[in-house]
């Protein structure tokens, strides 16, 4: 994700763990009809159940849309900045910075604090599609987990289960992380004394790519974005739902906990993320950000990056990232809470 920090389509405790009892009647079909009146007035009643049950997931889907779109928001306005800073430290030259608090001076002394949020127009624009592609993508990754084990001994997915669920969200999504990341990363890199084409915005970064080398340009880093965002879901949905229980008092149920304990389980989900996902996100800046032809692929610019500057490049940004990762994703908790609160009070 890439911007996982992670909001999203639902409420704080359909956010981490879905509800799979519902996915589950909803997926299943309608009873055949029946030639006596009596089952034939009961098979309606079914169909008209399973009818109010759709109109009712529709309604709560579209809810949960609008508000993990404003989650995302409240994320990307919170931790761009870190984010940035995080690229910067990346990409620059051996040199170029003494260490973020540097980057920092710099970015405010050329362009005041405007400067901190270069590059954030791309995960605006594509903070909703992503989170949105990500919870289905959890969702219907954990009814694919529930239907190829139907031999089980409780109807709740186990961590091991709900981390899988979480590492197979991450491949759609790529869809449309990869070319806003893509985006991003050329728009932050601007101004750094690295040289090469400037741009105007977002778009005009688009059309530049597109025209450079067509939706593979645009695309470039996507295997380095899955390599991120794989790993990093899987430890950020089990992370969510380890600390959830913990935060949850004996006798009540995680959907109860308050805004708090729900704003601390997405922090200490962003940590847990963050915390593995920096080598990958290190090579998907590098890849993206780099010339054409400066590297074949994940593995070499791997190579390619220990051979210059030593394991230790592999861990650059991981100050600005585990920054950023709490409040971040604290930020988006509370920005799906507040706007799904305020849709069930006023839709």
């Amino acid at each position: 994700m890439a911007l996982r920090g992670a909001g999203n389509k639902r409420n704080a405790d359909d956010a981490g763990a879905g509800k799979e009892g519902r996915a589950l009647s909803l997926a299943l079909p309608p009873l055949p009809s029946s030639t006596t009146s009596d089952s034939t007035r009961a098979n309606m009643s079914d169909s008209a159940v399973a009818e109010e049950a759709q109109r009712s997931s529709t309604t709560e889907s579209i809810k949960s849309f609008v508000a993990g779109g404003a989650g995302g928001v409240a994320a990307v306005l919170v931790g761009h900045p870190f984010d940035l800073t995080k690229t910067r430290l990346q990409t620059a030259a051996p040199g170029t910075y003494t260490g973020a608090v540097d980057v920092v001076k710099k970015a405010l002394a050329r362009d005041g604090v405007k400067g901190l949020y270069r590059g954030v127009v791309p995960p605006l624009l594509g903070v909703t599609p992503i989170f949105a592609v990500s919870f289905w993508a959890y969702d219907t990754s954990k009814l694919l987990i529930m239907r190829f084990t139907p031999n089980r001994t409780s109807k709740e997915l186990s961590i091991p289960e709900l981390a899988a669920a979480g590492f197979l969200s991450a491949i759609p999504t790529t869809l449309v992380t990869a070319p806003v990341e893509r985006a991003k990363v050329l728009l932050q890199i601007q101004g750094q004394g690295q040289g090469g084409p400037q741009y105007n915005g977002v778009f005009d970064v688009v059309k530049h790519l597109y025209r450079e080398g067509g939706l593979r340009s645009v695309f470039r880093g996507s295997a380095a974005t899955v390599a991120r965002d794989g790993p990093g879901s899987a430890a950020y949905f089990a992370a969510y739902e380890v600390t959830k229980k913990l935060l949850t008092p004996a006798g009540a149920s995680p959907s109860d906990l308050n805004l708090g304990a729900v704003i601390v389980a997405g922090g200490m989900a962003g940590i847990a993320m963050w915390s593995i996902a920096i080598p990958p996100d290190v090579l998907k800046s590098r890849i993206q950000s780099a010339p054409t032809g400066t590297y074949s692929g994940f593995m070499d610019c791997a190579r390619k990056t220990i051979a210059a500057d030593g394991v230790a490049a592999l861990w650059r940004g991981l100050g600005p990232a585990m920054a950023r990762a709490f409040p971040a994703n604290a930020a988006t908790f509370l920005g799906v809470e507040v706007t799904k609160t305020l849709m069930d009070k006023f839709l």
